[in-house]
């Protein structure tokens, strides 16, 4: 029975194993915490899935079939935050700065509890609802990308980073299209400008296929635009 004064679990969860007995009944054991498991036999199985980076937690192999456990943390971290558990047997001296460097969060060697597991992720699950909350994007410049509250990275253009960069230094006022085009090296005209417009909307729609959450990116009319949200730059 779940401790109702303990740290709260994540609502869904991607298991990554290919020993099937071993991921059958950790997820019997989680799904008895009330998180809804999603196993996956190997790595391309979950890439293959229609939202692999949707899960609000992964606990994943390193001996995987397919993409190595190690590239697939690395693909995972490009687009989501979510907390990453590595459960592995892998015996390696380099195993536990591998996995983290990667992007985990956590390293379990196996063999190991499924109460050990559930500590774990509820200890990692805490330090991401943490971070999220705030509802607060983050413009990571030097990766390049746009950090969504819900810990989704979404990959941006150089237009797309500079625009953002244009914002961030607004601080949440409106920036006009005169001086948008100027900091993007545009001509200024008594016309609006349909390639800002373009741009704009390209923007949007790049955010909006990434994450669920609501995009603050808003039009103000016969003035330019606003970012109605907390951002900061990194």
């Amino acid at each position: 029975m779940s401790n109702p004064t303990a740290s709260p679990l994540p609502r869904t969860l991607a298991l990554v194993d290919d020993d099937a007995e071993y991921r059958d009944y950790l997820a019997a054991h989680l799904r008895g915490l009330d998180i809804e498991v999603q196993p996956f036999a190997d790595s391309n199985e979950l890439l293959a899935h229609a939202s692999p980076f949707s899960f609000n937690f992964y606990i994943l192999d390193l001996m995987l079939p397919g993409v190595d456990g190690v590239e697939l943390i690395r693909i995972l971290r490009r687009r989501t935050q979510a907390g990453l558990l590595v459960v592995s047997g892998r015996l390696a001296p380099d195993v536990f700065s591998s996995v983290v460097d990667a992007g985990a969060d956590m390293h379990l060697a196996k063999p190991v509890s499924f109460d050990q597991v559930v500590v774990a992720v509820r200890a990692v699950h805490r330090r991401v609802t943490s971070y999220s909350s705030s509802g607060e994007w983050l413009l990571d410049r030097p990766a390049g990308q746009l950090i969504a509250p819900d810990g989704v990275r979404i990959d941006l253009s150089d237009l797309d980073l500079a625009v953002m960069q244009r914002f961030v230094q607004a601080e949440g006022q409106p920036v006009t299209r005169e001086a948008l085009c100027q900091h993007l090296g545009r001509p200024v005209g008594d016309e609006p400008d349909n390639t800002l417009s373009a741009i704009i909307y390209r923007l949007r729609r790049r955010i909006e296929r990434a994450t669920a959450s609501p995009v603050p990116l808003q039009a103000l009319s016969r003035v330019g635009y606003v970012f109605r949200g907390p951002l900061r730059g990194a």
